[in-house]
């Protein structure tokens, strides 16, 4: 009977876990093709579905460990003696201890994926704030370009206003120089 809802609970893991993996490829298939106005319901959606998953996690590891209790409280050996020799229980308990290490490594798999999701969850906000950042600052400089246009045009032609008159005193010393070379 204990193995039979182990194996049921198994079994709900791996499901969920199935689902856990259709959201993510779905997740993809949304960012992938995400507009602007989709952002928030996607994010809300993630939410929402990591939560549910983070519930049902919880649910079934107490619901696991509260039966793994169960079983190392009551020796079936004490049930059921002419069918439990010594032997036999020490195959149940090697059992128990094998489906122990497989929950277990399920239990560590599934918070891993629900780590990762969180993660992805925290770089997408991260790059949403960004953009939003990046948007506004060149809605900035696009406003002011046409000020900052008029600033460098003006400069550039002081600057080439003073390289003629620069070069004009320039020759006209040299020209004057010159005659003063040639009247001596």
């Amino acid at each position: 009977m204990e193995a039979s809802s182990w194996d049921a609970l198994r079994k709900q893991a791996r499901r969920l876990e199935a689902q856990l993996d259709d959201q993510m490829s779905a997740y993809r298939k949304l960012i992938s093709m995400k507009s602007d106005g989709s952002e928030n319901d996607i994010e809300s959606d993630i939410e929402r579905s990591l939560k549910q998953l983070q519930q049902e996690f919880y649910r079934l590891r107490s619901s696991l460990r509260a039966k793994q209790q169960h079983a190392s409280l009551l020796d079936l050996r004490d049930f059921d003696r002419a069918k439990f020799d010594v032997e036999e229980g020490a195959d149940s308990d090697q059992a128990l201890l094998k489906e122990q290490a497989a929950i277990s490594r399920s239990t560590g798999q599934m918070d891993t994926v629900i780590s990762q999701a969180q993660a992805t969850l925290g770089t997408l906000m991260l790059q949403r704030s960004t953009f939003g950042g990046i948007t506004t600052k060149i809605s900035n400089v696009s406003s002011r370009l046409p000020t900052i246009n008029q600033i460098l045009s003006s400069i550039k032609r002081k600057k080439s206003m003073d390289t003629i008159i620069l070069s004009l005193v320039a020759s006209v010393c040299a020209f004057l120089i010159f005659i003063y070379w040639m009247s001596k």
